[in-house]
Formats: C-alpha cells, sequence, structure tokens
C-alpha cells in the first residue's frame, strides 16, 4: 500500500509505503501524484520512505516502475529514497550514477528527518 504525505511543498511528490506494494498501488497513488505535480512544474522532486512494515515489492509494482521511471527520467530533480532495505539502497546508488534521475540519495531510517530538509531545500542549495 502506498499512502500520500502531506507537508510537502507542491513540488515534492512525496509518499511511505506500507506492506506489499502492488501495481494497482502504483497505478491509482503514486502515477496520479507524480502525473499531477508535473502539469504545474518543469521538474518534480520525490520524498519515498518505507514503512517498519513495509515487506516487498511486487513484480507488477516493479515493472510499472521501471516503465514510470523511464518514461519520466528527466523529469526529477532529486529524489529522497528512506529505507533500511539494503537492495533498494543499493539500487539508488545505481540510479544515481546513471544521472538520469537527477540526484537520488538513500537515507536511513534514523535520518528520515534529514531526508525531509534535503527534499524540500531550495534548488541550487547543496545536493551533498
Amino acid at each position: 500500500m502506498i499512502e500520500v504525505l502531506g507537508g510537502f511543498p507542491d513540488h515534492v511528490a512525496a509518499y511511505v509505503c506500507h506492506a506489499h506494494m502492488t501495481k494497482d498501488d502504483y497505478e491509482s497513488v503514486l502515477m496520479p501524484g507524480v502525473a499531477d505535480r508535473l502539469t504545474r512544474h518543469k521538474k518534480i522532486r520525490a520524498y519515498i520512505a518505507m514503512a517498519d512494515d513495509f515487506a516487498g515489492v511486487e513484480p507488477g509494482a516493479l515493472w510499472e516502475d521501471t516503465k514510470f521511471g523511464l518514461a519520466h527520467m528527466l523529469d526529477w530533480e532529486r529524489i529522497a529514497l528512506v529505507t533500511d532495505v539494503d537492495w533498494m539502497k543499493h539500487a539508488a546508488q545505481f540510479y544515481n550514477l546513471l544521472g538520469f534521475f537527477g540526484s537520488i540519495r538513500a537515507f536511513p531510517t534514523a535520518e528520515m528527518d534529514k531526508a525531509r530538509e534535503w527534499i524540500a531545500e531550495p534548488s541550487g542549495s547543496p545536493q551533498c
């Protein structure tokens, strides 16, 4: 399940993922929120956190993520991924090396507040 988070600037799509993330979650929650922001902003940011009860991603959701990511790879300015899941941290590092998805940083759950600050700071601020 994907839950929309409030309290972020309009150009930031913010979500927390619970239990199993499904293709339907992607199509009904995440994709419309991103598409909506892209009608108002040339580049957007994403804050995605994995909740304590996060149990994984279904194959259909991974496929949707891949298709959607490729279709919008130049629309991202920054992506903050908050997770303690090792494979997700490594994936963020890999995608950051590609450079197509803006700046991607993985933050451990203990640094959730730091991730929120980084994703919301004004453009032109340090990205390290």
